[in-house]
Protein backbone atom coordinates (compact mmCIF):
# COMPACT_ATOMS: atom_id res chain seq x y z
CA UNK A 1 0.00 0.00 0.00
CA UNK A 2 1.40 3.15 -0.91
CA UNK A 3 2.64 5.91 1.54
CA UNK A 4 0.52 8.89 1.74
CA UNK A 5 2.43 12.45 0.56
CA UNK A 6 1.74 15.34 2.43
CA UNK A 7 0.96 17.83 -0.74
CA UNK A 8 1.32 20.60 1.95
CA UNK A 9 4.52 20.15 2.95
CA UNK A 10 5.75 19.56 -0.60
CA UNK A 11 4.23 22.59 -1.91
CA UNK A 12 5.76 24.86 0.86
CA UNK A 13 9.09 23.44 0.67
CA UNK A 14 8.80 24.12 -3.66
CA UNK A 15 7.20 27.40 -3.21
CA UNK A 16 10.21 28.69 -0.53
CA UNK A 17 13.21 27.27 -2.58
CA UNK A 18 11.89 29.37 -5.37
CA UNK A 19 11.79 32.54 -3.40
CA UNK A 20 14.91 31.99 -1.65
CA UNK A 21 16.55 31.60 -5.17
CA UNK A 22 15.05 34.21 -6.77
CA UNK A 23 16.18 36.12 -3.49
CA UNK A 24 19.59 34.89 -3.56
CA UNK A 25 19.70 35.94 -7.61
CA UNK A 26 18.76 39.69 -6.71
CA UNK A 27 21.62 39.62 -4.69
CA UNK A 28 23.87 37.77 -6.90
CA UNK A 29 22.64 40.88 -9.78
CA UNK A 30 22.95 43.55 -7.48
CA UNK A 31 26.67 42.38 -6.35
CA UNK A 32 28.40 41.79 -9.88
CA UNK A 33 26.95 44.97 -11.05
CA UNK A 34 28.23 46.96 -8.16
CA UNK A 35 31.82 44.98 -8.62
CA UNK A 36 32.06 46.55 -12.28
CA UNK A 37 30.95 49.42 -11.52
CA UNK A 38 34.09 49.76 -9.22
CA UNK A 39 36.54 47.80 -11.57
CA UNK A 40 35.22 50.99 -14.24
CA UNK A 41 35.22 54.17 -11.75
CA UNK A 42 37.35 57.19 -12.73
CA UNK A 43 40.32 56.89 -10.77
CA UNK A 44 40.43 60.62 -10.51
CA UNK A 45 36.50 60.19 -8.95
CA UNK A 46 36.50 57.13 -6.80
CA UNK A 47 33.17 55.76 -5.13
CA UNK A 48 33.73 57.00 -1.34
CA UNK A 49 32.25 54.41 0.98
CA UNK A 50 29.66 56.19 1.70
CA UNK A 51 28.12 55.55 -1.53
CA UNK A 52 28.67 51.89 -1.77
CA UNK A 53 27.42 51.70 1.95
CA UNK A 54 24.33 53.32 0.64
CA UNK A 55 23.96 51.48 -2.26
CA UNK A 56 24.25 47.76 -0.52
CA UNK A 57 21.58 49.25 2.00
CA UNK A 58 19.24 49.95 -1.03
CA UNK A 59 19.16 46.73 -1.78
CA UNK A 60 18.59 44.89 1.39
CA UNK A 61 15.83 47.94 2.25
CA UNK A 62 13.88 46.54 -1.30
CA UNK A 63 14.30 42.60 -0.03
CA UNK A 64 12.96 43.75 3.04
CA UNK A 65 9.98 45.51 1.39
CA UNK A 66 8.88 42.20 -0.29
CA UNK A 67 9.18 40.16 2.52
CA UNK A 68 7.25 42.54 4.99
CA UNK A 69 4.43 42.62 1.16
CA UNK A 70 4.54 38.75 1.51
CA UNK A 71 3.74 38.67 5.32
CA UNK A 72 0.82 41.33 5.43
CA UNK A 73 -0.48 39.71 2.29
CA UNK A 74 -0.39 36.48 4.33
CA UNK A 75 -1.83 38.29 6.91
CA UNK A 76 -5.15 39.19 4.78
CA UNK A 77 -5.54 35.70 3.79
CA UNK A 78 -6.14 34.54 7.29
CA UNK A 79 -8.01 37.74 7.99
CA UNK A 80 -10.87 36.60 5.64
CA UNK A 81 -10.84 33.14 6.23
CA UNK A 82 -11.34 34.07 10.22
CA UNK A 83 -14.29 36.41 8.75
CA UNK A 84 -15.79 33.82 6.56
CA UNK A 85 -15.72 31.87 10.29
CA UNK A 86 -17.23 34.49 12.34
CA UNK A 87 -19.49 35.42 9.77
CA UNK A 88 -21.17 32.13 9.02
CA UNK A 89 -22.52 32.04 13.26
CA UNK A 90 -24.46 34.76 11.97
CA UNK A 91 -26.45 32.94 9.48
CA UNK A 92 -30.38 32.76 11.17
CA UNK A 93 -29.74 35.72 13.18
CA UNK A 94 -31.58 39.12 13.18
CA UNK A 95 -29.92 42.45 12.38
CA UNK A 96 -30.85 46.03 12.08
CA UNK A 97 -30.73 47.68 8.57
CA UNK A 98 -31.53 50.70 6.46
CA UNK A 99 -34.94 49.82 5.44
CA UNK A 100 -38.60 51.13 5.63
CA UNK A 101 -40.43 47.60 6.00
CA UNK A 102 -42.46 46.68 8.70
CA UNK A 103 -41.49 43.49 10.50
CA UNK A 104 -42.68 41.84 13.82
CA UNK A 105 -40.91 41.51 17.17
CA UNK A 106 -41.50 38.76 19.34
CA UNK A 107 -44.99 39.42 20.41
CA UNK A 108 -45.83 39.44 17.10
CA UNK A 109 -46.30 42.95 16.77
CA UNK A 110 -45.38 45.24 13.89
CA UNK A 111 -42.41 47.28 14.55
CA UNK A 112 -39.81 49.62 12.89
CA UNK A 113 -37.00 52.01 14.19
CA UNK A 114 -35.70 55.20 12.51
CA UNK A 115 -31.98 57.04 13.37
CA UNK A 116 -32.16 60.89 13.92
CA UNK A 117 -29.10 63.20 12.91
CA UNK A 118 -30.14 65.21 15.41
CA UNK A 119 -32.74 66.07 18.07
CA UNK A 120 -36.50 66.38 16.76
CA UNK A 121 -39.03 68.51 18.22
CA UNK A 122 -41.51 66.23 16.86
CA UNK A 123 -41.61 62.97 15.27
CA UNK A 124 -44.13 61.30 12.76
CA UNK A 125 -44.72 57.79 11.78
CA UNK A 126 -46.34 57.17 8.59
CA UNK A 127 -47.71 53.98 7.41
CA UNK A 128 -48.47 53.27 3.69
CA UNK A 129 -50.48 51.23 1.59
CA UNK A 130 -49.35 49.01 -1.27
CA UNK A 131 -49.71 52.17 -3.39
CA UNK A 132 -47.46 54.72 -0.91
CA UNK A 133 -50.70 56.60 0.65
CA UNK A 134 -50.74 57.29 4.33
CA UNK A 135 -53.11 55.25 6.00
CA UNK A 136 -52.29 55.85 9.39
CA UNK A 137 -50.20 58.30 11.59
CA UNK A 138 -48.15 57.50 14.77
CA UNK A 139 -47.34 60.23 16.55
CA UNK A 140 -43.67 60.23 18.48
CA UNK A 141 -43.10 63.76 20.05
CA UNK A 142 -40.22 65.38 20.61
CA UNK A 143 -36.91 62.21 20.26
CA UNK A 144 -33.16 63.10 20.63
CA UNK A 145 -30.43 62.04 18.21
CA UNK A 146 -29.77 58.04 17.65
CA UNK A 147 -31.86 55.23 17.18
CA UNK A 148 -35.09 54.77 18.13
CA UNK A 149 -37.64 52.11 17.60
CA UNK A 150 -41.39 52.04 17.43
CA UNK A 151 -44.80 49.74 17.50
CA UNK A 152 -47.74 49.79 15.03
CA UNK A 153 -51.03 48.18 15.82
CA UNK A 154 -53.53 49.14 13.00
CA UNK A 155 -56.78 51.16 13.86
CA UNK A 156 -60.17 49.90 13.07
CA UNK A 157 -60.70 48.99 9.48
CA UNK A 158 -56.90 49.14 8.56
CA UNK A 159 -55.87 46.01 7.12
CA UNK A 160 -52.30 45.62 8.32
CA UNK A 161 -49.71 43.07 6.56
CA UNK A 162 -45.53 42.17 7.27
CA UNK A 163 -43.19 44.38 4.99
CA UNK A 164 -45.63 46.92 4.84
CA UNK A 165 -44.10 50.44 4.71
CA UNK A 166 -43.11 53.44 6.26
CA UNK A 167 -41.92 56.86 6.57
CA UNK A 168 -40.81 59.29 9.10
CA UNK A 169 -41.26 63.16 9.52
CA UNK A 170 -39.06 64.47 11.94
CA UNK A 171 -38.90 68.56 12.33
CA UNK A 172 -37.26 70.73 14.64
CA UNK A 173 -38.73 73.94 14.65
CA UNK A 174 -40.12 74.67 11.14
CA UNK A 175 -36.59 72.95 9.87
CA UNK A 176 -36.45 69.21 8.91
CA UNK A 177 -34.26 66.81 10.62
CA UNK A 178 -32.84 64.27 8.44
CA UNK A 179 -34.07 60.54 9.43
CA UNK A 180 -32.62 56.68 8.48
CA UNK A 181 -35.55 54.40 8.24
CA UNK A 182 -34.27 51.16 9.89
CA UNK A 183 -36.20 47.26 10.49
CA UNK A 184 -35.05 44.52 11.08
CA UNK A 185 -34.03 41.45 8.74
CA UNK A 186 -32.57 38.20 8.76
CA UNK A 187 -29.26 36.82 7.74
CA UNK A 188 -29.52 33.45 5.22
CA UNK A 189 -25.91 33.27 4.15
CA UNK A 190 -23.04 34.89 4.72
CA UNK A 191 -20.93 35.54 1.50
CA UNK A 192 -17.22 36.04 1.80
CA UNK A 193 -15.22 37.70 -1.42
CA UNK A 194 -11.90 39.84 -1.34
CA UNK A 195 -11.62 41.61 1.51
CA UNK A 196 -15.09 42.07 2.40
CA UNK A 197 -17.66 40.02 4.02
CA UNK A 198 -21.69 40.06 2.52
CA UNK A 199 -25.03 39.35 4.28
CA UNK A 200 -27.80 37.99 2.15
CA UNK A 201 -30.74 39.33 4.02
CA UNK A 202 -34.14 37.55 3.62
CA UNK A 203 -35.87 41.23 2.75
CA UNK A 204 -33.15 43.50 1.68
CA UNK A 205 -30.77 41.53 -0.48
CA UNK A 206 -27.22 41.65 -0.25
CA UNK A 207 -26.08 44.15 2.61
CA UNK A 208 -21.72 44.38 3.21
CA UNK A 209 -21.67 43.36 6.85
CA UNK A 210 -20.44 47.45 7.52
CA UNK A 211 -23.54 48.51 6.76
CA UNK A 212 -25.33 46.43 9.39
CA UNK A 213 -26.27 49.12 12.11
CA UNK A 214 -27.05 46.34 15.15
CA UNK A 215 -27.28 42.85 15.38
CA UNK A 216 -30.02 40.71 17.74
Amino acid sequence: MPSSVDFTHVNTTSSSTVKTKNDAGAEDRFLKLLVAQMQNQDPLNPMDNAQVTSQMAQIQTVNGIDKLNGTVSGLGTQFAQLSAVQGASLVGRDVIVAGNRLTTNDEDLLQGGFELASAADRVQVEVLNAGGRVIDTIELGAQSSGRHGFEWTPPEGVEASLGQRFRIVARSGSANVTSTPLMRDRVDAVIAGGDQLTLELRHSGSVAYADIRAFN
